[in-house]
């Protein structure tokens, strides 16, 4: 198992980051999350789509909320792309966000059963069990095109760039 201890910190205190680290121009690795009503979901079943991976900590979060409204709003003007947001909140939690924030333009999905998707492409906080705030964007086949760990979770990742390199492949 990869380990890394000098990619990000959280309060300003380094965190340990285990799993594969994925960069551009890696094959994107399957991962199966779940979705709000606990069925499995796969890279597979996002198709071949570009997709945008949003990856939060928790949606109980200020940043986190944010990132994911924005991305939804966002959702809104992209074409032929896929806004999947990853937690380890359980799904029903997730569920109630989505419901309460009106989230309907981005697909929400739980990793907090087997880590599954943060130790494929190395995003799982070890200190806390909480995956590390993020950004991932696939081309229509799987392949990483664009990777941000956010140094710090505590901040926002950067949108423009995500969007302008998913905007490259729509």
């Amino acid at each position: 198992m990869n380990k890394r201890t000098d990619l990000v910190t959280m309060g300003g205190n380094p965190v340990t980051l285990i799993g594969n680290e994925v960069k551009p121009g890696d094959k994107a690795p399957d991962f199966t999350v779940l979705t709000g009503d606990l069925k499995p979901y796969s890279l597979k079943d996002a198709g071949n789509k570009v997709k945008i991976i949003s990856v939060v900590p928790s949606l109980d979060t200020g940043v986190c909320e944010m990132q994911t409204l924005r991305f939804n709003k966002e959702a809104l003007e992209l074409k032929d792309t896929l806004i999947l947001t990853i937690s380890v909140d359980l799904p029903f939690a997730q569920k109630r966000f989505c419901e309460a924030h009106s989230v309907e333009n981005v697909i929400v999905l739980s990793d907090h059963k087997d880590l599954s998707f943060g130790m494929h492409y190395g995003f799982v906080m070890e200190e806390h069990r909480l995956l590390s705030r993020g950004i991932v964007v696939l081309d229509r086949d799987n392949m990483v095109l664009y990777v941000e760990y956010v140094k710090e979770v505590r901040e926002h990742p950067d949108y423009g760039k995500a969007l302008e390199e998913a905007a490259k492949l729509a």
